[in-house]
């Protein structure tokens, strides 16, 4: 007998549970270990039927864009994720899950999903000493608030790994930097979608402090000094 599918689960019980992007991205069992922490029913799909019911999505991810690409769009889950995003399901982006959340990456010439308008760029660094990737515990300085951000303090540290860091067109969506030879941005939002270059499910309890936070989101975010919005993404068409 299979075993039940995230499908029949939204289809046969009145809970709702979050769903775990799976497009052959990696990653996938760290998160799930993190939601189980702080009590989020999280459940794998491929399936862009479940991606459109959810309650609320986590979009992982390591590798390459042009990979990463690929499979949201052989599998239709890139239009799955457009119609959630559109219809206001909170959504958190890790790593590779926040880079193909901008319109363009220059990791395989690859165009991406377009949720949030900016780049995704390889460092160029200066100083011998910095390898890439850019890679262990790094401080995160929050510098707009936001819900699912809330509690990081200074001087907090999350686990990083990755070789390309975004740059958004759009200021106003730049949540917190962090430093390797300069600044860059390694969160970003937009109405409900929230992304991280950090990886809060290997970051021990201020990463889980983050998941915990998600699952108290309901979606709603604005800058600071904007009006309330939510859902209806002028990238998400």
């Amino acid at each position: 007998m299979r075993s039940a599918s995230i499908c029949d689960l939204l289809a046969g019980h009145s809970f709702i549970v979050t769903l775990i992007l799976d497009y052959d991205a990696g990653n996938l069992g760290s998160v799930k270990r993190a939601c189980t922490e702080v009590g989020l029913n999280a459940e794998f799909s491929a399936h862009p039927d479940a991606v459109t019911q959810a309650e609320r999505i986590i979009f992982p991810g390591v590798g390459a864009a042009g990979s990463a690409m690929r499979s949201l769009r052989e599998r239709g889950l890139d239009t799955a994720l457009k119609s959630a995003i559109a219809s206001g399901t909170p959504v958190l982006g890790i790593c590779l899950g926040m880079q193909v959340s901008l319109d363009y990456s220059e990791e395989n010439d690859t165009q991406t999903l377009g949720l949030i308008g900016g780049r995704v760029c390889r460092f160029k660094l200066n100083r011998p000493e910095l390898k890439i990737p850019h890679m262990g515990w790094n401080e995160v300085r929050v510098k707009q608030s936001h819900p699912v951000l809330a509690g990081i303090e200074p001087g907090d540290e999350f686990y990083f790994v990755h070789g390309y860091f975004p740059s958004t067109t759009q200021p106003e969506h730049a949540l917190a930097v962090t430093d390797y030879e300069d600044d860059f941005t390694c969160a970003l939002g937009k109405n409900n979608y929230i992304g991280t270059q950090f990886h809060p499910e290997k970051s021990g309890r201020v990463g889980l402090r983050l998941f915990e936070n998600f699952a108290r989101w309901d979606g709603v975010w604005q800058p600071d000094g904007a009006a309330p919005q939510n859902g209806g993404d002028d990238h998400a068409e």
